[in-house]
């Protein structure tokens, strides 16, 4: 079983926390780049605002900077596992013998795809809701960028949480199903200070929650975290390469510009009510899954 690929005999729940600590440090060291530019001077001109410092930056420069933490955070949590907890990194993955690559390019290229297609039909059907401003050389740039740091900084998210969180939390309290809500309610409220909760409100975290309960749910049935590693960057990179707005915490040289008001109802009922559950079902077929409610109550 996945969540007893580690033990509470031979790593203590204290490990736990003082890993998710020592991620966070790395992370922090991750932002000094960040520093170099936003700076004093550079708030002051912005009136006294970092995040408007931030956006006078090039928007590639803007994204590079913002997932340069990310790097740092993936190499502190490989030291946690490797000498903190003398795991192996698999192990924190998948209950399979090695990482199932294909698992990951299918779940990437199958929600990309509906990404992709719901994206483009928007814009036919609504033009009016967007901007073209494709820019080839910046864009190749974001390309390089986004497909270098964006998979680190989503694989990150999900070795952390579906992975060494939902594993520690779950052993911890002997019941599957309190590792995936801490994770999943963690996991949403970190994204509280996106820009996007400032534009919607806080009712932006039902969706974070409830995605992070969706990709628990996956990771349960499926015993590993492949189908959330590529389920999570397609949907980080795919939108950064294809639309943008001024209220997103990605502001990327992407081929269109959502100029329409956003809508919180409209995106979660389609993402969480009707796209999750398709794809679960789909997954669910696939790979012959069953018996979730056992494998959320089940005592470890």
């Amino acid at each position: 079983m996945f969540l007893k690929q580690d033990t509470l005999n031979t790593n203590p729940f204290w490990k736990y926390l003082l890993g998710s600590f020592i991620v966070i440090i790395f992370s922090i060291l991750g932002q000094l780049p960040l520093s170099l530019f936003i700076t004093a001077d550079a708030i002051s001109e912005a009136g006294g605002d970092p995040m408007i410092a931030l956006r006078n930056l090039d928007k590639n420069l803007q994204l590079f900077l913002i997932l340069i933490p990310f790097v740092f955070g993936f190499l502190g949590l490989y030291l946690v596992i490797k000498k903190l907890h003398n795991r192996n990194f698999v192990s924190i993955t998948t209950s399979r013998s090695k990482v199932d690559w294909r698992r990951i390019i299918h779940s990437f290229i199958l929600w990309g795809s509906i990404i992709i297609t719901f994206i483009s039909a928007d814009f036919f059907i609504n033009s009016e809701d967007y901007q073209i401003n494709f820019k080839f050389e910046k864009f190749f740039i974001l390309l390089i960028i986004g497909f270098i740091l964006i998979p680190i900084q989503t694989s990150l998210e999900e070795l952390l949480f579906r992975g060494y969180l939902f594993q520690g939390f779950s052993l911890y309290f002997k019941r599957p199903w309190i590792g995936l809500f801490l994770t999943s309610f963690i996991f949403g409220c970190l994204h509280i200070f996106n820009p996007e909760v400032q534009k919607l409100g806080l009712g932006i975290l039902i969706y974070y929650i409830g995605t992070g309960l969706f990709l628990g749910i996956i990771t349960l049935m499926d015993q590993g975290i492949e189908l959330a590693l590529g389920f999570h960057a397609a949907n980080n990179l795919i939108t950064a390469l294809l639309v943008t707005s001024s209220w997103t915490a990605f502001q990327t040289e992407s081929i269109l510009i959502d100029i329409s008001d956003p809508s919180l109802v409209g995106e979660t009922i389609i993402s969480m009510l009707i796209l999750y559950p398709l794809f679960y079902i789909y997954m669910y077929k696939k790979y012959k899954w069953s018996d979730l409610k056992n494998k959320l109550l089940v005592k470890i």
